[in-house]
């Protein structure tokens, strides 16, 4: 069988996130680390590579038996899933059922109606030499805490079976995103993230409504 299925969503930004974006160029006293942004409207985004490369990186140690060095090594329930690289027999690479999008903010209408102007602040913070005690400041960019962003997944179905095994692994991905970070510095309370209104609908093909009706209350338990 060949359809394709959406998932969408919305991610809510629970504590200041901050994903990189370039400063190479920055003028003096800008932002030491400025976000990722937009550059049609100026407004953070979540890269889909970071998304899709922390939930790998964390279901990789969830379902790898061992120590995968590099992703292509991952378990092939993982490889199956996000693709790899590494060629198998017929000299080709495998590429990945899930396809993931940027994210892009969508409640920027509502933060303003509340008077909240900047969907980002910027925290000043120190490094301070245990030896000398000299200090060393900081600005780090982080997009809000409330800001919330589109969520969009495309899945290329294989056949059901494998499918509502696949929507088990992603949930689990979801659920462990949840209780981890996105972004840098979430040991120092960056990046936490809440996911909400997740739903699967086929967009191409056809799936039967019972494996449908299983997948999306996997998506529920999130």
């Amino acid at each position: 069988m060949f359809a394709k299925v959406e998932i969408v969503g919305t991610l809510e930004v629970v504590t200041g996130l901050h994903i990189g974006g370039n400063s190479a160029f920055a003028a003096i006293g800008a932002v030491d680390a400025p976000v990722i942004t937009d550059v049609r409207s100026g407004d953070p985004i979540i890269p889909g590579s970071s998304l899709k490369g922390k939930m790998r990186t964390l279901l990789a140690k969830q379902y790898n038996e061992d120590v995968a060095a590099k992703p292509d090594d991952d378990t092939e329930c993982l490889t199956n899933l996000f693709g790899s690289a590494k060629k198998g027999k017929a000299g080709k690479i495998k590429a990945g059922r899930l396809l993931f999008s940027d994210l892009f903010l969508n409640n920027k209408g509502e933060l303003k109606k509340v008077g909240i102007d900047h969907m980002t602040e910027v925290k000043f913070e120190n490094t301070i030499s245990r030896t000398t005690a000299d200090v060393t400041p900081r600005q780090i960019e982080r997009v809000i805490r409330g800001a919330e962003f589109g969520l969009n997944l495309i899945y290329e179905v294989k056949d059901e079976e494998t499918m509502i095994q696949d929507f088990e692994i992603l949930k689990n991905g979801f659920k462990l995103l949840q209780y981890d970070y996105l972004g840098g510095s979430g040991s120092r309370g960056y990046g936490k993230i809440h996911l909400k209104d997740l739903e699967a609908y086929p967009v191409i093909g056809e799936v039967s409504e019972a494996v449908m009706e299983q997948c999306n209350e996997l998506l529920q338990e999130i």
